[in-house]
This record gives C-alpha cells, sequence and structure tokens, in this order.
C-alpha cells in the first residue's frame, strides 16, 4: 500500500528508522549509562538516582538473579507500582538476559495466579504492599525466588519515616509470611560481591510478556522481543524530535511518569525514552491521589506529560492546577483511551500545550500511530503511523476497503509482538495472511492518511439495525459543562434490539437526566440519543484509569439474570 500519510510527517522526521541500531534493549542502556552516568535519571518522593546508580544496582541485582540459577531467557515478574527499585529491576533482569513479566500490583490473587502460572515465572520482584496476594497464589506456581521490596527502600534516611508511616499509620502492608523471601536491599547488596557473565542476547529474545487486560475472555501475554521494544522506543525519538529541539532549549527532558510502568505505554513513553536521550523521569506511585500529585509538579518544570483522557481531566478539575508551571512544557500525548475534545481543548488553553493522541497496544510495544508532536490544534484523529508502520482499514474478509469507510485497523511493523507467549491459536486468530496484527478496533482513514477509531468491535451497539458508537456519544455527553466523566453502553431494548444507556458522574450536583436528553438532541440523530441515564459518584476504572464499559455491561447482564 501507499504510505499516503508520509506527506503529514513535519521536516526531519524520516519515513523509516533503522531498527538494527542496537542489538537488543542491554546495548540501548549501557550506551546511556556510559554517555550520561552523572546525570539524574529517576526522581521519586524528593529523592533521586543517577545514570550511574541505576548501572550500578542493576548489575548487582542481575548477579544476584543469575546466582540463583536462573537460566538465560528465565521469566521475572514484577510487581511494583511507580517506585525506584522499578527502573532498577526491569533493568537487571535484561541484563541477566531474562524476560520481564510486568504484573499489576492491584491484582486479584486469581489473576496473579493466572498470570505466574501462564508465563511460567520463576521469581518475582514485589511491593511489600502486595505481597500477602503472593503468599496466596505461590505454592500453586513456579516461582521459587522471592524479592520483597517497602516504599522507602532506596529513599535514605527519609525511607525509615515513610515505611513507618506507610505500615503503622496508614496500615498499607496486610501481614503476610513469604519464608525464605529477600529484601530488596539485601539482594542488591549481596549481588555487589558476586561476579555478573554477561550473556549474548539478540534481536529475537523475548524482553517483556506484557499481559493484555484480558478483553477477549482470558488474559494472554504478548510477547515483545527485544527488536520489538527497540524498534518503538526509536520510533517514539524520532516522532517527538521536532518538538523536543524546537525553542525553547531543553538540557535535559523531563518526563511526567504517572502512568504506570508496568503498563506498556510508560514502559515505552516514560522510562525507556528517556533512557535513551538521556532524560529524567519523576516517578509518581499513586497519580489518583491528585494534591499530592499536583504538589509534585508544582516542584519542577516538566517538558513531556503522556496521560490519558481521565488523568488530564482530574487534574483540570483540581483547584491547585493554575499553580503548576507549565512554561517549558512541549509534548502532551494522550493515549490508552480516546482523547475528549472539551479535555483537550482545556488542557490547550491552561497550559498552552496541544494534546497529541496516539493509538497503540500492548501487542504492539504499543505504539502504533501519533498525531505530530507540534500539531497546535487537537483535531479528533488517533493521527497518522509513526515511521516504518503501515496501517491498512480492512473489512471482515481482510480486504482492504475505500478511503473513508469504516473497517478493523491492522497493523504490521517491528513493532507488533513475535505472538500470544504459548498460544498458537490466538496468535492466528489477530494475524492475517501477509502478516498485519488485526487489533479489534473499527477506524476509518481520511485521504490525508490520518485514522480516527469509531470504535472497539465489540462496543458497538446496534439500535434497529444501526450502528452506534459509544465514543461519539461520550464525546458528546463530555462536552456538556454539568458532566465529570462518562461512560456508553448498549442494553437490550423490545423494541430496537438494543438502546443506548449512559452513565454519568455530575459535576453540577443540578443536572438532570432531561438536560442531558435535551443537550444530545441537539448533536444526535434520534438512534443515537441515551434512552436511559444512570447517574454515579464514579466510574469503574482500570489502573491507567481507562473507563471499563466492559464492567458496566457485565453488571448490567448480572441484574438481568
Amino acid at each position: 500500500m501507499e504510505r499516503i500519510w508520509l506527506k503529514q510527517y513535519p521536516a526531519g522526521v524520516p519515513a523509516d528508522i533503522d531498527a538494527t541500531l542496537y542489538p537488543s534493549l542491554v546495548e540501548l542502556l549501557e550506551e546511556s549509562f556510559a554517555k550520561f552516568s552523572d546525570r539524574k535519571s529517576f526522581f521519586c518522593m524528593d529523592k533521586s538516582i543517577t545514570y550511574r546508580d541505576l548501572d550500578e544496582m542493576s548489575l548487582a541485582l542481575a548477579a544476584y538473579l543469575q546466582g540463583k540459577g536462573l537460566q538465560k531467557g528465565a521469566r521475572v515478574a514484577l510487581m511494583m507500582p511507580n517506585v525506584l527499585q522499578y527502573p532498577v529491576a526491569t533493568t537487571a533482569v535484561l541484563r541477566a538476559g531474562y524476560a520481564v513479566v510486568n504484573v499489576n500490583p492491584l491484582y486479584t490473587p486469581r489473576e496473579l495466579e493466572h498470570q505466574l502460572k501462564d508465563s511460567g515465572a520463576e521469581a518475582i520482584i514485589v511491593l511489600e504492599n502486595f505481597a500477602h496476594t503472593v503468599q496466596q497464589v505461590i505454592a500453586r506456581t513456579a516461582v521459587k525466588h522471592v524479592i520483597i521490596g517497602s516504599m522507602g527502600d532506596m529513599l535514605g534516611l527519609k525511607g525509615m519515616i515513610v515505611n513507618l508511616v506507610v505500615r503503622r499509620v496508614k496500615k498499607m502492608v496486610p501481614p503476610f509470611s513469604l519464608p525464605g523471601a529477600v529484601l530488596f536491599n539485601d539482594a542488591v547488596a549481596a549481588g555487589r560481591g558476586l561476579k555478573f557473565s554477561k550473556p549474548k542476547i539478540g534481536p529475537d529474545d523475548v524482553a517483556f510478556l506484557q499481559y493484555t487486560g484480558g478483553t477477549t475472555g482470558v488474559s494472554k501475554g504478548a510477547t515483545l522481543l527485544h527488536r520489538n521494544i527497540l524498534a518503538n522506543v526509536l520510533q517514539n525519538d524520532a516522532w517527538l524530535q521536532p518538538a523536543l529541539t524546537a525553542p525553547p532549549h531543553v538540557d535535559q527532558i523531563f518526563i511526567v511518569c504517572a502512568l504506570p510502568l508496568y503498563h506498556i505505554f510508560a514502559l515505552t513513553a516514560c522510562f525507556l525514552l528517556a533512557v535513551r536521550a538521556g532524560g529524567v523521569n519523576l516517578l509518581i506511585p499513586n497519580p489518583r491521589d491528585m494534591a499530592g500529585f499536583i504538589k509534585e509538579l508544582m516542584k519542577y518544570q516538566v517538558n513531556s506529560f503522556p496521560a490519558v483522557n481521565t488523568l488530564y481531566n482530574g487534574l483540570l478539575h483540581h483547584p491547585d492546577f493554575g499553580k503548576i508551571d507549565f512554561s517549558r512544557l512541549k509534548i502532551s500525548n494522550g493515549g490508552g483511551m480516546a482523547v475528549q475534545r472539551p479535555v483537550a481543548e482545556q488542557w490547550k488553553k491552561l497550559t498552552g500545550c496541544s494534546i497529541a493522541e496516539g493509538y497503540g497496544l500492548s501487542e504492539t510495544s504499543p505504539t502504533l500511530t501519533c498525531n505530530t508532536a507540534t500539531a497546535s490544534e487537537f483535531n479528533g484523529s488517533i493521527g497518522v503511523p509513526v515511521p516504518s508502520t503501515y496501517i491498512s482499514i480492512r473489512d471482515d474478509d481482510g480486504n482492504e476497503v475505500p478511503l473513508g469507510q469504516p473497517g478493523e485497523i491492522c497493523a504490521k511493523g517491528p513493532q507488533v509482538m513475535a505472538g500470544y507467549w504459548n498460544r498458537p491459536e490466538e496468535t492466528a486468530k489477530v494475524m492475517t495472511a501477509d502478516g498485519y496484527f488485526r487489533t479489534g478496533d473499527i477506524g476509518i482513514m481520511t485521504p490525508d492518511g490520518y485514522t480516527k477509531i469509531v470504535d472497539r468491535k465489540k462496543d458497538m451497539i446496534l439500535v434497529s439495525g444501526f450502528n452506534v458508537y459509544p465514543n461519539e456519544v461520550e464525546e458528546v455527553i463530555a462536552s456538556h459543562p454539568g458532566v465529570l466523566e462518562c461512560a456508553v453502553i448498549g442494553v437490550k431494548d423490545e423494541r430496537t434490539g438494543e438502546a443506548v444507556k449512559a452513565f454519568i458522574v455530575k459535576k453540577d450536583p443540578n443536572l438532570t437526566a432531561e438536560d442531558i436528553i435535551k443537550f444530545c438532541h441537539e448533536q444526535l440523530t434520534n438512534y443515537k440519543i441515551p434512552k436511559q441515564i444512570e447517574f454515579r459518584t464514579e466510574l469503574p476504572k482500570t489502573n491507567v484509569g481507562k473507563i471499563l464499559r466492559r464492567e458496566l455491561r457485565d453488571e448490567k447482564k448480572a441484574v438481568a439474570a
């Protein structure tokens, strides 16, 4: 297919990247350790570590893991929020020749057990706050080695106070018993005295098993090779250059990492992207604490702010938001869910920086498309394919549809996963004969190469034979000044098969269902207007802040049953 989108590329962005620049992620990391050793690499809770610290500590932890007899290619699970141990542990696992299995720390025992068993993880590094979950399932898994960290581990003297508050005052560490477990700092100290043997790691070795949300039943591990992640780091790097090099000059890029590092968006767009550029990440362990988050942001001049719509929206609605200095903000990347126009417009108005919406999946390391980093206006699209990436919009038979027609977004590029871990039949379902990955999202491509997501295949609502896409209805409702957040699903309807139902969190306590319906009538055709409206105090969300329509649908099914 002709790459019609290339004409949208800003000057200096190449059509293709050299995916063979590094043999593995380890070379990329070690190049930066040598180049930027004295620079700060991560901040968390007022404590920072340098690239030299990250180099030395990760090497010690890698030697410790090797000393446990783990063979090359072994899987090591990481179960932590954004704390300084995270980059140290990730780097150590990769340097030792193992694969990182990223685990959401808020997983239930059932979810954790599935992921540990499915991945065959032999070791886990966990923050003590979540060790009780590990205790409940470890006997039924292949995990033999447990390393336990605490919030205060790497915070110096302040760490003792932090641990005291976390354990005794806030009681955030439920009791647990994991005999034989080793403390994080002890493992690093022990590793300093051990010999590290540098394994030969190639582009086709597994770097990460990134488990997808399991929207199609059981959660599956996307197998991301060193070359997949490397390609996406280089794609993102090339894509952001026009914004980063524009005045005012920035000596060291400062990235806000409020998205969880166990999520592919933060892993690539915050952690690895910053390391490649010798940048610094501000780690936010709990972005839901908006007051605390804003207090952190007030201490720094940030340059890059990747986030999801709900996070941007939450900040904008906080009374102290105006106290943050955004004068050096160059890039705001939106992903993970649709960015809503009212949020984007308000963000631009208050920070002076446009949100460049992008799109990707765990299976694609993650970025596939993005709006240009220098775009001055929000356009409601997911942008154009990043370098070396092909997007094709196809019908159910795998044929490309004409421009402007909806179809499934299919993608090809060096960032696309090797397949689902140990699930060849699931992999076969999502790959086309000509090597494209089927995303499961419905989109259209405009004649100028921009792609717009219409919706998830499974989120589509069928009203009297008409397709209704929740994104469109949500965008309209969200633009009502009395609405804070909303979600739209389809519910059974005797007359029309399905009808539209909206769940709304109010900003204005006086808002009524009638107000919403009247407002929708002005902007939506009749069959798209919600027939039912339910007001809530909050909506179910993933850890990244993505609203879970699925949970709302499941609630309705349970009630109906």
